[in-house]
């Protein structure tokens, strides 16, 4: 009876500790749609990713007397390389607008299309709190104990991003005047995992060379309901001589598959210069090319074998410990 009692016991150490043991890569795909931010994790060794949204934009603005709608797409290329915690990518949103200027007794429309952004990166995990601190002991006995918020849970993940923004056009009404063909972008995010609930944040410096300097900074916070369903809320305030705001952003995410994912968003801004409503759909695709390390095996399998009774003798005589003075 008590080897049943430890066997069962061990099977549910092993499939509660089990999802943590994959470091970077997941086994459902770990995508940054809806929102604008960045997690700190990549995507994982050897795992390619698009992740794609078309939007519909109205602005209106009330100085300067014009309504715009601007329909677009927004796409991210995503790929794990070298290790773990590296990743390479590509981000670009491609806008199609439609002015109307009424600074004069006859309305006029005008029209433009050319990319808001596309920027070349790579981003790097430089700490991951699960590794550095070791995963959390188990209480077999006790559902509270393992679900109660610990002071290491809020020590968050931590990544840089460094990226070049190009921009080859001469007269891109999209980007800062006399925009440099490259400038650069740099970010630092950092995420932390709580249980159903995770928050990130990211800080941009962007085209920090040129004459428009931006800054960014990302709030968003993410809760599943379920294995396919989950919400999200975003905070994004931009400042910049060229375009400065404050933007408020939700939406929804349906895993279909492990691999893909669709969502749904919306955003609103807080002033009238101009005012800003977005309505965004998309979705999120992975190619799963990741391979687990080999097991490294000596040249003696009868020692080996030796080593791992002694180590499963051990554990179990572990176990029979907490089991004696463990409980609610």
């Amino acid at each position: 009876m008590n080897n049943s009692i430890q066997g069962i016991r061990l099977f549910l150490l092993l499939f509660v500790t089990m999802p943590l043991a994959h470091g970077q890569y997941t086994e459902t795909i770990n995508t940054n749609n809806p929102g604008r931010s960045q997690g700190a994790f990549a995507v994982g060794k050897g795992v390619a990713q698009i992740e794609g949204s078309l939007f519909y934009s109205a602005e209106e603005h009330l100085l300067q007397r014009y309504e715009r709608d601007d329909i677009g797409t927004s796409f991210q290329l995503r790929y794990g390389a070298i290790t773990e915690k590296l990743e390479f990518s590509i981000f670009g949103t491609y806008n199609r607008l439609q002015q109307t200027d009424f600074n004069s007794t006859v309305s006029s429309k005008t029209s433009f299309s050319n990319f808001s952004r596309f920027t070349v990166g790579a981003k790097y995990l430089i700490f991951d709190p699960l590794q550095f601190f070791g995963e959390k002991k188990v209480n077999l006995l006790s559902w509270k104990a393992n679900n109660k918020l610990d002071w290491r849970d809020l020590v968050p993940a931590v990544s840089v991003y460094a990226g070049a923004n190009f921009d080859f056009s001469e007269n891109n009404l999209l980007t800062p005047p006399d925009d440099a063909t490259i400038s650069p972008r740099l970010e630092l995010i950092t995420q932390n995992n709580w249980g159903r609930w995770v928050f990130v944040t990211n800080f941009v410096a962007d085209r920090i060379t040129t004459d428009f300097p931006s800054y960014q900074w990302l709030l968003t916070m993410t809760h599943s309901l379920s294995n396919k369903w989950a919400i999200f809320a975003e905070y994004q305030g931009l400042k910049s001589d060229f375009y400065s705001d404050d933007l408020g952003r939700g939406g929804v995410t349906y895993l279909v598959t492990k691999d893909w994912q669709v969502d749904s968003s919306v955003t609103l801004n807080f002033k009238d210069t101009p005012t800003v409503f977005q309505v965004n759909l998309g979705m999120s695709y992975r190619l799963d090319f990741h391979e687990d390390p080999p097991i490294q095996q000596t040249s003696d399998p009868q020692a080996d074998g030796k080593k791992e009774k002694k180590k499963k003798k051990k554990k179990k005589n572990k176990l029979n410990l907490e089991g004696e003075g463990g409980g609610i």
